[in-house]
């Protein structure tokens, strides 16, 4: 009879003998992994839907920094998620295949029985202070099939699922990713160049942006943000776009105080004007100044001389964001497919819809002010007509009425009150994202005579705005000077600098 060998000398030799390709490679490692975080992110997900007190959106659970593999965990949340019907099926039935349903073969003929609806199109906006539409589509192409949006200006369409975040366009600011519902609000509010204007609740900055490109880089955008996170990332996409500050230095006099520029930027203009060989010194001034303001819109004093030339209030305040259920994946969850409600929903909203009018009634307030549009991404009465109804006597002691923005768009708001039909909404089953918008107009305010006319030239941050003759080429020196920091001679004495800085303050 044979003798069995130890234990521990099989395992030695089943060691010795395990062969060098059993060993998990890379992608099945991540694809491990990435099964473990996507289990962690459904857990939490569906036991907060479970019990209505979710502990975040599925993005923000995915993109947070616990999670290495990202990309596969979203992709692998979502599938489950879309067909969470099926899987409970599946496991509740033992003998599936066979039994329930009948001529199915296979896991496609399998998932094909659950109906989903159609993928939402890729928007993208185009920012023409660094490229314009056409240079952007012709990039695009390259990989993609583009079409132009028949309402939006500068807004493309790309197939559903396509994947730009890490697009040279995208990473260096020329495009940005932006739906369409939203890309309207800017539109509907019809800045010009030149104007000054308000954005109440800015962050992340894509409709601020959105407003610089409207006004064609000419104009003052004051961007409000309370939360100082989103400032950062507000002050961020401002930069990366390139709406910082635009300047422009011109041979004609009278040169122009040029303010909120960093103080070694000033130090060294005023060089280059003091030694600048020109007959004439050279002026400089700002065409375009996003001015990011950490605080809050309704801290804003509308009778406070900064404020007394804003012309245009874009308000897009807090919401509940059920428009952007497609977006935040709400969609998937079991309680928005069965339709719960609770009293801490109803409670919730009317808190928002509470704040939302407060802000509507305060930026309505600015004495200048012709054109205000209030937006939102909630599909609900009470955040949408049932606020605007509530301000439309407010309104119409200060001479606002409610206009009609895009005429063409098919769906207007809810017969809630009479003049509801000049309000804009979008479908979430439809546009696959459900949006508010309303376009308030004053007319009759008092404006300078030459106000239109200069509004198309350069115009000042101070306000100021004058017109000019044509100009001379930048001369040379003075383009080169622009490109470097200030020499370590290139100071000026503190008494004058402090008289630069606050000059027509």
């Amino acid at each position: 009879m044979a003798r069995r060998k130890p234990i521990i000398a099989q395992r030695s030799l089943a060691k010795e003998r395990k062969p060098e390709e059993m060993r998990p490679s890379n992608a099945e490692r991540s694809a491990y992994f990435a099964r473990r975080e996507a289990a962690k992110v459904l857990r939490s997900t569906l036991q907060g839907d479970a019990r209505r007190r979710a502990v975040g959106s599925i993005k923000s659970l995915v993109y947070s920094p616990s999670i290495r593999n990202k990309k596969a965990t979203f992709a692998l949340v979502c599938q489950t998620l879309k067909r969470l019907s099926v899987i409970k099926d599946v496991m509740e039935e033992a003998n599936v295949l066979s039994a329930k349903w009948k001529g199915v073969k296979n896991v496609e003929d399998l998932v094909a029985l659950d109906k989903f609806s159609e993928q939402k199109p890729r928007y993208v906006r185009v920012n023409t202070l660094k490229i314009d539409t056409e240079n952007a589509i012709r990039e695009l192409r390259q990989e993609y099939e583009v079409q132009k949006d028949d309402m939006v200006p500068d807004l493309l369409i790309l197939p559903p699922g396509a994947d730009l975040h890490k697009h040279p366009l995208v990473t260096n600011g020329s495009i940005f990713l932006q739906g369409k519902a939203s890309s309207m609000a800017a539109v509907a509010l019809g800045p010009k160049p030149g104007w000054e204007v308000i954005d109440a609740c800015s962050a992340p900055g894509n409709k601020t942006l959105h407003l610089a490109s409207l006004m064609k880089g000419k104009g003052k955008i004051i961007a409000c943000e309370l939360n100082e996170e989103r400032v950062k990332r507000l002050k961020y996409n401002v930069k990366l776009a390139g709406a910082t500050s635009i300047l422009c230095v011109s041979s004609c006099p009278p040169p122009i105080c040029i303010r909120k520029i960093p103080d070694k930027l000033k130090i060294l203009l005023d060089e280059i004007m003091r030694i600048s060989p020109m007959r004439s010194k050279p002026s400089i001034c700002v065409l375009l100044y996003v001015e990011v303001k950490h605080g809050d819109f309704l801290k804003l004093d509308p009778n406070d001389p900064s404020y007394s030339k804003v012309r245009a209030i874009l308000l897009d305040p807090s919401c509940s964001g059920s428009g952007t259920a497609f977006e935040r994946l709400d969609h998937l969850l079991p309680s928005h497919s069965a339709g719960h409600s609770d009293h801490a929903d109803v409670r919730r909203l009317q808190k928002l819809a509470g704040f939302q009018k407060k802000v509507l009634e305060h930026a309505l307030s600015f004495p200048a002010v012709e054109r205000i549009v209030y937006s939102t991404c909630s599909i609900h009465q009470i955040e949408n007509e049932d606020v605007v109804s509530s301000v439309m006597h407010l309104a119409s002691s200060h001479g606002f009425q409610l206009a009609t923005s895009f005429p063409q768009w098919p769906r207007r708001g809810l017969p809630a009150f009479d003049g509801s039909e000049h309000l804009l909404r979008t479908d979430l089953t439809t546009d696959k994202e459900g949006f508010f918008i309303a376009l308030f107009v004053r007319k009759g305010v008092q404006k300078p005579k030459d106000y239109e006319r200069n509004a198309e030239d350069h115009t000042d941050i101070a306000g100021r705005t004058k017109a000019y003759k044509p100009r001379k080429p930048l001369n040379i020196f003075i383009a080169k000077m622009l490109k470097v920091f200030p020499h370590p001679h290139f100071k000026l004495p503190r008494k004058k600098a402090k008289e630069l800085i606050s000059q027509d303050i």
